[in-house]
């Protein structure tokens, strides 16, 4: 009988600690529960606060062009356009209509005037800007408005518009006419004379040009003695011409002389020789028909010559006039 209870009070013991032991890890089991929960929990509102933080509650809109600046060749025959490319960045959860407008420093352009971004979308268009035929070399700004128009279908009166600028260069370019004021002359053997050259600047912004003869190798080894005042000129876009001289004496062969040369001005633009790579040059023709003759020492005796045949008919002159004076007193005198 006393055994029967010792049996029961073990039992009893070892079952206690059993349910002990089920419980503590029960208090186990919900303790990582309820961390997991708060942990699940902590996630999702911070993902919630991700998303609102990435979605503006206003209607918005971003701009931004590149590139950022862009040449344009306004010489003859040149296209004239230059283009940049914009980007519509809506960072908003509504369709937004954004109107566009361009300021472009008085140069003409072409741009959408509306343009549709879906929620989270890009859109990207073209600004394209012309100039004028031989516009002065420079530098313009070109501003581009985005705003937003209308979000979801309802008109935003409110909504700030964003503005970016990008900047046109415009490009120099040479151009050069020459003219000469006696295309034809003629000349006797050792005369010097003087020809008068006009240098137009016909290009966009000041250039320095070269003067030369381009074939005074040649006119010197023919007896030609040629001077140049001045082997440069400056001149600014559109400027009245500048006047350029070169110095000649004709040669001093003996003897007759019936001969046609050819003089070659020429005008080199210094903008082209130094930046486009290619020399930019005109060259202008002068005809030279010497006729004549031309023998050494007989200069001074030609002019004595001279002097003599002028004495001669002036002396002629006053004789004549002393005979006519004396033809006037031998005249009757009609009495009235």
């Amino acid at each position: 009988m006393s055994s029967c209870y010792v049996h029961s009070g073990a039992n009893l013991l070892i079952r206690g600690r059993v349910d002990e032991t089920v419980g503590v890890r029960m208090k186990s089991v919900r303790t990582v529960i309820v961390f997991l929960t708060i942990y699940a929990l902590s996630m999702w509102v911070g993902a919630a606060h991700t998303v609102d933080a990435q979605a503006s509650p206003n209607p918005d809109i971003g701009i931004v062009c590149s590139p950022a600046n862009f040449p344009i060749e306004v010489y003859p025959g040149a296209t004239r356009t230059g283009t940049t490319y914009c980007t519509l960045n809506n960072p908003t959860a509504y369709s937004e209509n954004v109107a566009i407008t361009v300021t472009a420093g008085g140069l003409a352009y072409a741009a959408p005037g509306t343009v549709t971004v879906g929620a989270g979308q890009e859109v990207t268009f073209e600004v394209s800007v012309r100039g004028d035929q031989r516009m002065a070399e420079g530098q313009r700004t070109v501003s581009i408005t985005a705003r937003v128009d209308t979000a979801t279908g309802i008109p935003c009166g409110t909504c700030t518009p964003k503005t970016t600028s990008v900047l046109v260069v415009i490009k120099q370019f040479s151009r050069l006419r020459v003219e000469a004021d006696e295309p034809f002359k003629q000349l006797r053997p050792k005369v010097d004379y003087t020809f008068n050259f006009k240098v137009y600047n016909d290009g966009n912004a000041y250039d320095r040009f070269n003067i030369d003869v381009a074939n005074r190798e040649d006119l010197e080894d023919a007896g030609f003695q040629i001077s140049l005042p001045q082997v440069s000129t400056e001149i600014e876009a559109q400027a009245p011409p500048d006047n350029v001289r070169v110095i000649m004496r004709t040669p001093k062969v003996q003897g007759w002389s019936d001969i046609y040369y050819q003089l070659q001005f020429q005008a080199t633009s210094d903008y082209s020789v130094r930046t486009e790579g290619v020399p930019n040059y005109q060259v202008q023709m002068v005809t030279i028909y010497i006729r004549g003759v031309y023998l050494p020492g007989f200069e001074m005796i030609g002019s004595v010559m001279m002097l003599g045949l002028a004495a001669a008919a002036i002396a002629r002159r006053h004789s004549e006039d002393e005979e006519m004076s004396e033809d006037e007193d031998d005249l009757p005198i009609l009495m009235l």
